[in-house]
């Protein structure tokens, strides 16, 4: 006789978080197909339907409604036991997963995460990145690495002595055809690259001197939602663009891309990483924030 197993009702109470069935899949790592036949085979042992499912949404219904929030506790409970076994373990391993933008995700990868594998080979390492600040605890992450002013005020920081810092760069070529602006306000006149956040607003750019603060709504050729685009855009000769300056680093040492207004564009806060202080925490989580610090003190 088939059994509802965990991994069954997490992905019930998954689904429901996110309201479909891809999101939830992308969280818990396997496939929209695996995951439809777990629910369906659940479904088929309690005899209702949990989902009311269209090809645009998927929602709970009543019983559905019903059975996740009396299985809701029960399962939080389970997994707290189950992190306070993990937290006693001598030797590091399972899956760590950690949420964080792109660019963050560039400075930690080296030399924090590739030396992490090499000194601790019975943990998987699982990277998510996305532009969106997630509920890190909700969506079932180890870690979140955010700016130190985004990350939640009941979340405990870890800074990694990287203060961020914006960059606003174009082409030489651009440069060959257009006066270097001196001001903020000189980009009104400039053909710049415009970027959208992830919620869809378009990003204004940001500009601090002195406690002079600018905001500029520039406008431009084109408006793209991915830094690696704009970059390409800029080198190409597009216009100007702005971006975090760990995303442009290698182009302004180069020389393919030419940097302006470095004055209006100071330093930000540290880039952190971050965890939920009531858990339990593995192991393997206990050994990255160990080494995130012992590397900050190093300066690596």
């Amino acid at each position: 006789m088939y059994r509802p197993s965990l991994g069954d009702l997490d992905a019930v109470v998954a689904i429901a978080r996110h309201g479909s069935f891809r999101g939830a899949a992308l969280v818990l790592g396997m496939s929209t197909t695996a995951l439809s036949n777990a629910v369906a085979k659940l479904e088929a042992t309690l005899g209702v339907r949990l989902f009311n499912r269209t090809t645009r949404s998927v929602s709970l219904t009543e019983a559905g409604h019903t059975f996740v929030e009396q299985v809701s506790p029960a399962l939080r409970d389970i997994h707290h036991a189950m992190d306070a076994v993990r937290s006693r373990q001598a030797t590091p391993s399972g899956t760590l997963r950690i949420n964080a933008f792109v660019a963050g995700a560039r400075e930690i990868i080296s030399p924090l995460v590739v030396e992490f594998l090499r000194r601790h080979v019975q943990v998987h390492v699982d990277l998510v990145t996305e532009g969106r600040l997630v509920d890190i605890v909700g969506e079932g992450f180890d870690l979140g690495v955010r700016r130190a002013d985004l990350v939640p005020a009941d979340m405990i920081a870890v800074p990694l002595g990287r203060p961020q810092r914006y960059a606003v760069v174009a082409s030489p070529q651009y440069f060959k055809q257009h006066a270097r602006p001196r001001i903020p306000a000189d980009l009104i006149t400039h053909r710049c690259i415009r970027t959208r956040l992830p919620a869809g607003a378009i990003f204004r750019w940001h500009f601090e001197k002195r406690g002079e603060a600018a905001q500029i709504d520039v406008s431009g050729p084109i408006t793209l939602d991915e830094a690696s685009l704009a970059r390409s855009a800029a080198l190409e000769g597009v216009g100007i663009g702005f971006f975090l300056e760990q995303d442009v680093r290698d182009e302004i040492a180069t020389g393919r891309l030419a940097r302006v207004l470095e004055d209006w564009t100071p330093p930000l806060a540290d880039l952190c990483l971050y965890y939920p202080g009531r858990r339990n925490r593995s192991a393997a989580l206990k050994a990255f924030v160990n080494l995130a610090r012992e590397l900050k003190k190093t300066g690596s």
